[in-house]
């Protein structure tokens, strides 16, 4: 994937509150809202065409990765199609970064296996889900922690309206106490939403303290290594099956690869705010894969709780944006 320079500054919880699912990349300063694209690039409505439709084929290569990983669980297992994606993803951005390994203080090193830590919970926890739950429902009640951060972080009233909102999304989910859901999967999907608000915390400070994308592949790499173990006592000899193999490589670059790079691309063109609406699209584009790929339709009431989750995240994006804006606007005499 692309290594875009690291800036130094906190990203913003709506810059970084739906980054593009497990393994997306971590939040740098282009993500807070600064554009390296020279000015007017973004102007007008055909300079946003490129950079948007590099967004829209980062989800969809990392919710079609998600499907393609689904059905390569019947062979290799939950976590060892985790295990596979880490450790593929790991191996190409080393390949690609080469990160440097001395410099680094206790804390560095800390930061970057913590993030290593919450990326691998972040993808087990959300193939545990998706392996007893449809792929729209569970990105759905995922990206319920990243935007549980939003509301938080930005500390308003109106963010009760979304908070609302979304809540109403997951009543209508959980069909009034998830008998339409497997609760397990369910759980699982929550517990990956809280992880991947961690995720979002730990790329943000990895971000700051590493170059261009040193931490995400040394992060990469602690979560593979974290995940082996597992991954063999399920699958054992099945990992190092050719297709097996081929089938998690595949995961891997539509998944992590893939979508960094493009998500990164548009970054240096598109900003930020405009970059994590789009990213509020993620549960309409898995019920899509989950349908095309999967044949896991939706019920109408699904899909109405799935636009509801939608909707809070715009919202809460949006308005982190506006509160951001007025504190910009100086007082005037």
């Amino acid at each position: 994937m692309s290594t875009p320079s690291a800036t130094p500054g906190t990203p913003t919880p709506a810059a970084t509150a739906l980054p593009a699912g497990p393994g997306a990349a971590p939040a740098t300063g282009q993500a807070a809202g600064r554009s390296s694209a020279p000015d007017g690039a973004q102007g007008g409505r055909w300079g946003a065409l490129g950079p948007v439709g590099l967004v829209l084929a980062g989800g969809l290569s990392v919710q079609f990765g998600a499907a393609l990983a689904v059905s390569l669980m019947p062979r290799a297992g939950a976590l060892g199609v985790v295990t596979l994606r880490l450790a593929v993803a790991a191996l190409v951005l080393l390949l690609v970064c080469r990160p440097r390994l001395r410099g680094y203080s206790r804390a560095d090193w800390g930061t970057v296996v913590v993030f290593g830590i919450a990326m691998a919970g972040m993808n087990g926890l959300f193939y545990q889900a998706v392996d007893r739950i449809p792929l729209g429902p569970a990105v759905t009640l995922e990206v319920l922690g990243p935007l549980a951060l939003s509301v938080f972080a930005s500390r308003r009233a109106v963010n009760l309206v979304w908070a609302g909102l979304a809540l109403a999304g997951v009543f209508l989910l959980s069909g009034g106490g998830f008998d339409s859901l497997d609760p397990v999967g369910a759980a699982y999907a929550l517990a990956a939403g809280v992880m991947w608000a961690a995720y979002i915390l730990f790329s943000a400070r990895t971000g700051r303290r590493f170059p261009q994308a040193d931490g995400l592949a040394l992060a990469m790499a602690v979560g593979a290594v974290l995940f082996l173990p597992l991954g063999i006592a399920e699958s054992g000899a099945e990992l190092i099956d050719p297709v097996t193999l081929a089938l998690g490589a595949g995961v891997a670059l539509l998944s992590s690869v893939l979508p960094y790079t493009l998500e990164l691309l548009a970054l240096r063109r598109l900003p930020a705010p405009t970059f994590a609406i789009l990213m509020s699209l993620e549960p309409a584009i898995a019920a899509a894969a989950g349908f095309l790929i999967l044949d896991q339709a939706l019920s109408a009431t699904q899909a109405a709780a799935i636009a509801l989750v939608i909707a809070a995240s715009m919202g809460a994006v949006r308005t982190q944006v506006g509160r951001r804006r007025a504190k910009a606007v100086p007082d005037l005499p």
